[in-house]
């Protein structure tokens, strides 16, 4: 499968060494199978920081389904859970690779009304079910990084 990743440069040999730790998933390298998903992590790039890029991978399924992986078909209380818990880098799980919605700019501000108390989990979860679709992948350990097989990038 080809996945992508919007960044502000190529990234021929992903690393978790650059990763940030109070994101959705925690820290690892993000991937999309989405084409526009990964143009529009380009184009956040871009107004932050002037240069973006999109990197092209082989995703190698067959070796990535011998590690942990974690998947949230949907949006739910245990995918709102989990992700409460890595923006707080509460999580101490050991999962390899982490697959599931993206909490983008519109999800986030679901997020928010749960967090600051004006909406319940199940309020929130009816909202989020209602977003357009997206899906990230989080590549969490070393193991998880060798299932990625750069194919090219180009400036955005």
């Amino acid at each position: 499968m080809t996945v992508w990743h919007g960044g502000e440069a190529a990234v021929a040999v992903p690393d978790l060494t650059h990763s940030r730790k109070a994101v959705d998933f925690g820290a690892g390298f993000y991937v999309t199978p989405i084409l526009r998903q990964a143009e529009r992590w380009c184009e956040k790039r871009k107004r932050r920081t002037g240069t973006a890029c999109l990197s092209r991978y082989e995703y190698d399924e067959a070796a990535a389904g011998r590690l942990k992986i974690l998947t949230f078909d949907s949006y739910s209380e245990e995918w709102l859970d989990f992700i409460v818990d890595c923006r707080a880098e509460a999580d101490v799980s050991d999962w390899d690779i982490v697959v599931g919605g993206v909490a983008n700019d519109r999800v986030f501000d679901t997020l928010e009304a749960f967090f600051d108390g004006f909406a319940s989990k199940e309020q929130t979860i009816d909202r989020l079910r209602l977003q357009s679709p997206n899906l990230q992948i989080c590549l969490r350990t070393q193991a998880a990084l060798s299932v990625l097989k750069f194919i090219g990038s180009e400036a955005r």
